[in-house]
């Protein structure tokens, strides 16, 4: 799947100092994550930045060259440590300033009395960005090539993406089958399992352990988008875990 040239690719980056410091346990990665598999986007990679200009505008630029699309979460907010949509402007080598259409969406919620300096600041969009309407709090994200830079509290940056999910190409869903592989350890099956993966190097094959209340069992997850090479690779896995389990 990872070479597949007609593939639609993406990338995450998460930023704040937040996240890094534990302070803040990050919901986006696994919402967008799952979001992407369901429309057919393979999430290849997924980063997370400080607060700190230099590395966000490396990040951006390595990223959005890497990959079909990037979205970023988190920094867009009205203090001074939201410094995201300043860093991508610099990343496309644009100006940035108070765009009219984004001070007329804050206005939907603060009084014009209200919008001091500091909630402007989250009307401030880089020149010849789109924006992401927000309809929980009203100040928007916004998306400038490939990139989609949008909120890191949960339930806005959610809204966000449903907001650009439709537009947004599509690739061949990714298939998937678990076989369960019960009390049997990861080192019995280890070394057949890696012989079946390198006879099927479209697929990806996981072995997953874990304790449940019954005790430790082991899962193996066959993934790909070639229907006939899934049943092939389950085919194979389940013989020998079936032969190991007699």
């Amino acid at each position: 799947m990872s070479t597949d040239p007609d593939a639609v690719t993406a990338a995450i980056l998460v930023i704040g100092d937040e996240i890094l410091s534990g302070r803040t346990k990050d919901k986006n990665i696994g919402t967008i994550a799952d979001y992407l598999t369901a429309i057919g986007i393979d999430l290849r990679e997924v980063r997370i930045v400080p607060d700190v200009g230099a590395a966000i505008v490396e990040a951006v630029n390595q990223l959005r060259a890497r990959y079909t699309y990037l979205f970023t979460t988190g920094g867009i907010g009205p203090t001074h440590d939201d410094i995201t949509a300043d860093c991508v402007a610099e990343a496309f080598g644009v100006g940035i300033a108070v765009d009219p259409r984004a001070r007329a969406m804050l206005l939907e919620r603060h009084k014009p009395e209200d919008l001091n300096e500091a909630r402007l600041r989250m009307a401030r969009i880089p020149d010849g960005a789109d924006l992401i309407p927000n309809p929980i709090s009203k100040a928007p994200g916004f998306h400038i090539g490939n990139v989609f830079v949008m909120a890191g509290v949960p339930s806005i940056m959610q809204a966000m993406l449903d907001q650009i999910g439709p537009g947004l190409a599509r690739g061949a869903p990714v298939l998937s089958e678990t076989i369960e592989a019960g009390g049997l350890a990861e080192g019995t099956y280890a070394a057949r399992l890696g012989e079946i993966a390198g006879r099927h190097p479209g697929v990806s094959i996981g072995s997953y352990p874990s304790m449940t209340q019954g005790g430790f069992r082991n899962r193996i997850v066959v993934r790909t988008k070639d229907a006939a090479a899934l049943g092939a690779a389950r085919a194979e896995i389940e013989t020998l875990v079936a032969e190991l389990s007699a």
